[in-house]
């Protein structure tokens, strides 16, 4: 009998998640609809340890892509945002956090979320990072442009801007004597509506768990529980 390599499983773990999150995102959407977000909150609290659950305003921004248009909150409404700092030139979390990113929007991307759900990065170092070195940082890492933005500083704004609006999100990035900058990890969920919903810390989390919480928000889970019987998310668990 062949032996299943622990490769072969995650890899079979992840098409398993896929096919079941393309069916919940056809299949269950009115079950979905009929649970409230604190429904979710809470699963989401017994089984995801990196889960933070949050109600308040996105922070505002004025920012620019790399393709030189202007981006603000409100240019993002009716789309659920996935959104993290980074820096080109870091040379360890950086690069896995913008992977683990580019896994979970390959997840989302396999589902009819794909044009609901905009990923955002957005540069601490602006100075370094100009917008050839931001087109090319997304597909070398994985993440796919078709609805991934990489967000700088425009040219009259402070070159702590970003790191500033780090802090607004509730972390800092923090220059160092060898130009590098010390800083936590962080992936925020904004809502459709711009609201800040979520974070999930490190890079522990399940991407399964992100993308669940991101399939809830698509569907603007925030009525009461009226049906009874096992939810959408238990259906999405039973079948990984």
């Amino acid at each position: 009998m062949p032996v299943r390599t622990r490769h072969e499983s995650s890899w079979t773990r992840l098409l398993l998640g896929m096919i079941a999150l393309a069916a919940l995102a056809v299949g269950f959407v009115h079950s979905a609809r009929a649970h409230s977000l604190d429904d979710i909150d809470a699963m989401l609290k017994s089984d995801e340890k990196y889960f933070q659950q949050i109600d308040k305003p996105m922070p505002d921004f004025t920012l620019r892509a790399a393709d030189g248009r202007v981006v603000r909150p409100a240019d993002l409404t009716g789309k659920v945002v996935v959104l993290h700092f980074i820096y080109t030139s870091c040379p360890d979390v950086c690069p896995l956090h913008a992977e683990k990113i580019a896994e979970v929007q390959k997840m989302v991307n396999s589902t009819p979320m794909k044009d609901r759900v905009v990923f955002i990065s957005i540069t601490t170092d602006p100075k370094k990072d100009t917008p050839d070195v931001l087109k090319a940082y997304g597909p070398t890492h994985g993440l796919d442009p078709v609805n991934w933005l990489f967000l700088t500083t425009a040219p009259d704004q402070p070159g702590d801007a970003t790191r500033k609006l780090a802090e607004a999100f509730g972390h800092k990035f923090t220059l160092t004597d060898d130009g590098y900058q010390m800083h936590g990890i962080v992936t925020h969920v904004i809502d459709r509506e711009g609201r800040w919903r979520g974070n999930f810390h490190g890079l522990n989390f399940q991407s399964i768990n992100l993308v669940t919480f991101v399939n809830a928000l698509t569907n603007n889970v925030e009525r009461p529980h009226h049906e009874q019987g096992e939810g959408w998310l238990a259906k999405l668990k039973n079948l990984l």
